[in-house]
């Protein structure tokens, strides 16, 4: 996404990037890009900015960070003023949303409370005190998969449907790669497939893994290992079994090299 002028190497304040944004959706003097972008079209890169977050922190790299952060503020900016632009709120009223919700969320830290009920106990009394919200409700639909899936069952759990350890998602998993194996029509084994992996969440849930963690950590580690055996000559041309000897040895090198 084109950034923003804001500089760096000087103290840049909120309000100098809110009027950044101010200018540059200006519909006689902005910049066409910005001016016709909407929720809808920005969406994407709100999501994609968050997970090149996570990206810096993954790889330690605190500049990449730095960077990476503003470009992240910049979407929570560019929301903002088209939600001011339609007169739906403001900057200042999402910054004083999450202030009264952490306050609200912290009654020990800001109240005379003696101690916390939790943040899951409190966000989940917030929800009862809200009509016809079930447990589930507030569940993003734009969030990922597997991230979604695990906030799914965590709501769930809460309202006592659960396993009690986890040999029952374990059993989940056999259960359905079974129906998978069974299916023969391509839709019904999307579905199966679905099940199968709702329920590998599940257990990664038991296990107190994160899923979506685990499974970025997964890619990374296909990404380094297949890298490595890509450099070796003609590889394209190697036959299978060739290809799978340089994978053994690319996963001892690198297994080595991380001790």
């Amino acid at each position: 996404m084109e950034k923003a002028p804001c500089g760096r190497g000087n103290r840049v304040s909120l309000e100098r990037l809110v009027a950044i944004m101010r200018r540059l959706r200006d519909p006689i003097s902005g910049c066409e890009w910005y001016r016709v972008q909407s929720f809808e079209t920005i969406a994407p890169y709100t999501i994609e900015e968050a997970y090149e977050v996570a990206d810096a922190i993954a790889r330690n790299d605190m500049d990449a960070l730095a960077d990476e952060l503003g470009d992240l503020q910049l979407q929570v900016v560019f929301h903002s003023q088209m939600a001011e632009e339609a007169g739906h709120f403001t900057l200042d009223d999402v910054l004083g949303s999450i202030c009264d919700k952490l306050e609200r969320r912290h009654p020990h830290v800001f109240g005379g409370a003696a101690s916390s009920p939790g943040w899951e106990e409190l966000k989940a009394a917030e929800r009862l005190s809200k009509p016809d919200e079930s447990a589930l409700a507030g569940v993003a639909l734009a969030l990922p998969a597997l991230e979604r899936a695990q906030k799914l069952q965590r709501r769930a759990a809460r309202t006592g449907f659960d396993w009690p350890d986890a040999a029952g998602p374990r059993a989940k998993i056999d259960e359905e790669l079974a129906e998978l194996d069974a299916e023969t029509e391509q839709g019904a084994r999307e579905e199966e497939l679905g099940d199968l992996l709702f329920a590998l969440v599940n257990l990664a849930r038991h296990l107190n893994v994160d899923a979506e963690a685990a499974l970025r950590k997964a890619n990374r580690k296909f990404e380094r290992r297949f890298l490595a055996i890509g450099k070796a000559p003609g590889f394209r041309t190697l036959s299978l079994d060739e290809k799978e000897a340089l994978w053994t040895r690319a996963k001892a090198d690198q297994a080595d090299s991380s001790a």
